[in-house]
């Protein structure tokens, strides 16, 4: 059984891939060639955004919107202790502070109760996360931040995306969106890229322009940039995966429906996903106060687990100068120390589903 598997996917849609990949073989244009905005039409038509931008990597694009916005030294950004690093890390390396907020304990995202409390004079950006496959209560952190003085809001869909939140996706919520074609993303390619999405034409120029070392036009640079190009490649992989990529997100809500039903009696905290919210199911996370003696018996069954973001970002040495320690975000330490994610993809059969199951169940 695969964590993520994504072989299967890979046989369903070969043909597509291979002639796509011809395709960029034979004219050779590698770096943001015509695939490139083929795929960036594909996903504003998807959803329902001005502009599509795409980009290196989910990390670049974070960096990106946060250069276009102008954070810098002595700026702040609030965002959750509670994800993968690059989403704290692009703050610092701009010089900024990220201010932590607790995740809810039962969606696991920024909890928009705390999000007031965390705003000062000096927030310059407010960046949400929408983890394991759902968004953050989008609208109620878009209305803290327009209260606050209209602070820019980016949300982090490198989990989400495909999800909706009150009947719009993941990507489209708030003034920037960023997500990444990681391999392990719901929506992946076969390397790293990303993508930044914005209703904002003066915003979208400037992230262009800061994707290509803050090129305007040739040889005239008005801003830094980086070298934050997305590879006609990995364009020509994701526009064969978007083909099937509504029917995987199905299939990965019946997968999730299934382990929901098998797991119901075990002695576990299941995922719950907020009203006005569908999740992608970017993975299926557990809680369990025995994590340990839980991932030895999946093992035993050759069932494969890992357990995301173990030790939360306020706790990572590399944020030490932030002062926190442990106390200070009490439901993110709780799901670091208990979370356990199980094999998800579109592809986890009925009997895969048993097997994962039984090893919980048993014993």
């Amino acid at each position: 059984m695969e964590f993520i598997d994504l072989k299967s996917q890979q046989r369903r849609i070969r043909e597509s891939i291979d002639r796509r990949i011809a395709a960029v073989l034979d004219h050779g244009q590698y770096v943001l060639g015509p695939e490139v905005a083929e795929l960036e039409a594909r996903l504003c038509d998807y959803l329902g955004c001005r502009h599509a931008i795409g980009v290196s990597s989910g990390t670049d694009s974070l960096l990106i919107a946060l250069m276009a916005l102008g954070v810098g030294p002595g700026d702040e950004v609030v965002t959750v202790p509670y994800t993968w690093i690059s989403t704290a890390e692009v703050v610092a390396l701009l010089g900024a502070r990220p201010v932590f907020v607790d995740i809810e304990a039962d969606t696991w995202n920024l909890d928009p109760a705390l999000l007031a409390a965390a705003i000062t004079e000096r927030t310059k950006a407010i960046l949400p996360v929408g983890i394991f496959g759902q968004t953050a209560d989008m609208t109620a952190i878009n209305r803290i931040a327009a209260e606050a003085g209209g602070i820019p809001v980016i949300e982090d869909a490198a989990q989400s995306f495909g999800a909706t939140h009150r009947g719009k996706r993941s990507g489209a919520l708030s003034r920037v969106g960023s997500t990444s074609f990681f391999p392990s993303k719901p929506l992946g390619g076969y390397g790293d890229g990303g993508a930044l999405f914005t209703d904002d034409d003066e915003l979208a120029e400037r992230m262009r322009w800061i994707r290509v070392h803050g090129q305007e036009r040739k040889h005239y640079h008005p801003v830094v940039g980086i070298n934050g190009r997305l590879d006609s490649l990995q364009a020509a992989i994701l526009l064969a995966k978007l083909e099937i990529f509504d029917e995987e997100v199905a299939l990965r809500q019946a997968v999730a429906e299934g382990y929901a039903a098998r797991l119901a009696d075990a002695p576990l905290t299941l995922p719950r996903v907020a009203e006005g919210n569908t999740s992608v199911w970017a993975q299926y996370t557990v809680l369990g106060e025995a994590r340990d003696t839980l991932q030895a018996k999946l093992a035993a069954a050759a069932v494969p687990s890992v357990p995301y973001y173990a030790v939360p970002l306020h706790l990572q040495p590399v944020f030490a100068g932030l002062g926190h320690c442990a106390g200070d975000f009490p439901v993110a330490e709780r799901v670091a120390s208990t979370g356990l994610s199980l094999p998800m993809s579109p592809y986890v059969t009925a009997e895969d589903q048993d097997r994962v199951a039984a090893a919980i169940l048993g014993g």
